[in-house]
């Protein structure tokens, strides 16, 4: 068979794919259960063979039928997507965006995650060049008080478990500049939840500063923080915009929608 006549026969094929994807968009914009006319109408697929793919989609429950003549997404594609869901790590998807910021900047990047009260280091990218004193360990823990990847997770904290930390941990400090009480931790809380970016000035390491932006599930859950790490005197608020769009790249991987 030439290579026109493997072509040609492989169009059809292509062909219900396409129509396939047609009806599945259709089916998906609505809610509510569809007609087998509107889909026909809306794909511009002929009655019949809208009713053909539909029907061999039922079989396989990628497509419910309610009640005659009415379709909705089906059980089966919910299934798949919570296996996809299942395999996505954060760390995974973090990885290279966090090493496309780390070249830009020259400074390490962090990945962070909430334990109980403390943050957990459980990524990061960084080179000698970048001239810092103090590199976290991957593993390495932290008071979520004395963190910006912990004031991210501690500004989704209603008022009442942020006063209850308050009160387990003492808000005990490491610097001169470490916040050790609570209507301060409030306040700075708030402007994190205006914001929606944290930080560390020299709170837990004098000479070093910290910027931390979140990282977010397909629910919208805050999953980790990612943070940029620099000498106090380095720090460079034109990383902002730089450390967001990269905080939004990894949830975009993970399904969130960033508005």
């Amino acid at each position: 068979m030439s290579k026109h006549d493997r072509a040609a026969a492989a169009t059809p094929t292509v062909q219900v794919i396409e129509r396939l994807f047609a009806l599945m968009d259709v089916l998906a914009s609505r809610e509510e259960p569809i007609s087998l006319k509107e889909i026909s109408e809306k794909t511009g697929l002929h009655p019949s063979t809208t009713h053909r793919i539909l029907n061999d989609l039922t079989i396989g429950r990628y497509v419910d039928r309610p009640e005659a003549g009415s379709y909705r997404l089906g059980m089966r594609l919910l299934e798949l997507g919570n296996l996809v869901k299942a395999r996505l790590n954060v760390r995974d998807a973090a990885m290279t965006p966090m090493r496309e910021l780390h070249k830009q900047i020259q400074q390490p990047v962090n990945l962070s995650m909430r334990q109980g009260d403390e943050i957990v280091y459980v990524e990061r990218a960084f080179s000698e060049r970048s001239g810092m004193q103090v590199v976290r360990a991957i593993g390495g823990r932290a008071p979520l008080h004395l963190t910006s990847v912990g004031k991210l997770f501690l500004s989704i904290d209603d008022p009442l478990r942020v006063r209850n930390y308050a009160t387990r941990t003492g808000l005990s400090g490491h610097t001169r500049n470490s916040i050790t009480q609570l209507p301060v931790l409030e306040r700075e809380l708030s402007k994190v939840r205006q914001y929606g970016i944290a930080r560390d000035n020299e709170e837990l390491e004098l000479g070093v500063r910290c910027i931390a932006a979140g990282i977010y599930d397909d629910q919208g859950k805050l999953l980790a923080g990612l943070s940029i790490s620099a000498p106090a005197d380095r720090m460079d608020e034109a990383w902002l915009s730089k450390l967001q769009a990269t905080a939004d790249e990894i949830s975009n991987a993970l399904g969130h929608k960033v508005s």
